[in-house]
Parts: structure tokens; C-alpha cells; sequence
């Protein structure tokens, strides 16, 4: 059961949230899965949003001066890899392109998509890079001899759309002076949690707290599935998703950036004040 959540009214000025799970920036991307919404209808959907904002505020001055102030939090690609490249039974992308080509790919088809934000309004932009998804129960289930060693030819092409990402960021902050880029290195951010568990109070790097199989990843959490007690020393929730731990610690360095790495140029704290 599925329940949709209509933001309407004035509740729109709080803020719209238009993810939709398994979408990427490719439109065939988690189609495997069933309906979802990739990328390219996100943006239709905030097309939509900020004719009623006009409508809400008056004019289109005040809801563009509105709309200057709002952080605009993109996090895609994931699925494009998890979903889409790396499943060649599905999809025939990594038959068509080498790593690098498939990254340029993405790359091309998020700006397109970037730019129609900025076009309609959007002037700070946190783009969140992929996480290590050769490090998730699911690939280590399936791909890992020994259950722990990640799997480095994922990872290898995560790194590669992740500088292309950063790079982006460099180059719109060069053209666009009127509105601010960021770049999260999410990357970064779970590596460190995975070298460093203890420190952040993880015991279980490899295996998600609730699934089957091997790793707890060969089939992802199952309704009335009951899932491990300690949920809080996982870095895995299920196959595939960090747990709310994990999430917290990437949101809070997202936002305070602790090491020099964490975000570029700068944390989401100083886009906030920009």
C-alpha cells in the first residue's frame, strides 16, 4: 500500500519534496521495479510547483525572490548504477558504454536538467555524490568472495561520476554568478565510516539489519520481517539503504562539514548563510 501526499495551499511555501524511490537520471532507470518518477519528471513536477507559487505570492518577481532563497538538496545517480548499469540482465547500458562514457551520460543528461532548475528560479543547489555502492549487503552478497572486501569495479566507476559531479560544481559556479553550487562527497563520508566503525559506534559494516541470505542482502527486508535489535550499530538498514545512523552522521557532516573533504567549496552551513 502506497499512500501519496498531495502538498497544496500555501503548505508548498514550507517546502516540496520530490523524490521518488528507485528513479534516477536516466527515465528507464528502476523500471524493473515498477512506476516511479525519474529525474526529468521531478523537475516537471517542480515546474508545476512554482506556477503556484507565483500564483500563492502574486507575481513572478516575489515568488523568483521566494525561490532564491530556497536549497534545492539533489542526491541521484544510485539508482542508475544499482538499477540500471550494474543490472545487464535488465538493461543493456553497460554493453553500450565504458564507465567513463556512462558517467559523461549522466552527467550530460543532470545538467540539462539543472539548468531548467536554475532557470525557474532555483539559486542554491547541494548535489549529493553517489556512496560506495560496491560496499552495500546487496553487491557484497552477490559479488564479494569473502563477504567484506568491496566490490572495486563499482566503486571505481561511483568515483568516476563523483569527480564529474564535483567538476560540474566547479564549472556552474564559474557561469552561473547568481546562484551557488555545492558538491557533498557522500563517498568520502562512508568511507570513513567504514574504516572507522568503533569511532562512530558501528559493530556490523557488511550486513544489513534486516534481510536474508548471505550479508542479510541476497533479499532485502520483507514485511513483518523482524529486524536485528541493535539497529543502531548497522551501517546498512536493508540490501541496499544506509540505516538512520549512517543517514544521520552523512546528514550532519553534509550540513558542518568536519574535514576539508566532506563538501565542495563549501557545506550546506555557509550555502544557507550565502
Amino acid at each position: 500500500m502506497f499512500k501519496h501526499y498531495k502538498t497544496s495551499g500555501r503548505a508548498i511555501l514550507g517546502g516540496v519534496n520530490y523524490a521518488s524511490a528507485a528513479a534516477g537520471i536516466r527515465d528507464e532507470t528502476g523500471q524493473q521495479l515498477g512506476d516511479r518518477i525519474s529525474f526529468s519528471g521531478q523537475v516537471r513536477n517542480y515546474q508545476n510547483t512554482v506556477s503556484q507559487i507565483v500564483n500563492i505570492l502574486g507575481d513572478e518577481d516575489t515568488a523568483a525572490n521566494y525561490l532564491s532563497k530556497c536549497i534545492f538538496s539533489i542526491g541521484l545517480g544510485s539508482n542508475d548504477y544499482l538499477n540500471n548499469y550494474f543490472m545487464p540482465q535488465y538493461y543493456s547500458t553497460s554493453r553500450q558504454y565504458t564507465p567513463d562514457q556512462y558517467a559523461d551520460v549522466l552527467i550530460q543528461q543532470y545538467t540539462t536538467q539543472l539548468k531548467i532548475l536554475y532557470n525557474y528560479g532555483a539559486r542554491k543547489f547541494v548535489l549529493i555524490g553517489v556512496g560506495q555502492i560496491g560496499c552495500s549487503p546487496s553487491e557484497l552478497a552477490q559479488n564479494s568472495p569473502d563477504g567484506r572486501t568491496c566490490v572495486q569495479r563499482i566503486n571505481s566507476a561511483n568515483q568516476i561520476f563523483n569527480n564529474k559531479l564535483r567538476s560540474l560544481v566547479a564549472q556552474f559556479n564559474g557561469n552561473t554568478p547568481d546562484a551557488r553550487f555545492i558538491y557533498i562527497n557522500a563517498y568520502g563520508i562512508f568511507q570513513d565510516i567504514i574504516n572507522r566503525p568503533a569511532a562512530f559506534g558501528f559493530t556490523v559494516t557488511n550486513a544489513g539489519c534486516c534481510g536474508v541470505g548471505r550479508n542479510n542482502g541476497q533479499i532485502t527486508c520483507l514485511p513483518l520481517q523482524t529486524p536485528c535489535r541493535n539497529r543502531n550499530q548497522y551501517v546498512f538498514w536493508d540490501a541496499f539503504h544506509p540505516s538512520e545512523a549512517a543517514n544521520i552522521i552523512v546528514g550532519r557532516r553534509s550540513y558542518s562539514a568536519q574535514s576539508a573533504s566532506d563538501a565542495y567549496p563549501f557545506d550546506i552551513r555557509r550555502l544557507a548563510q550565502s
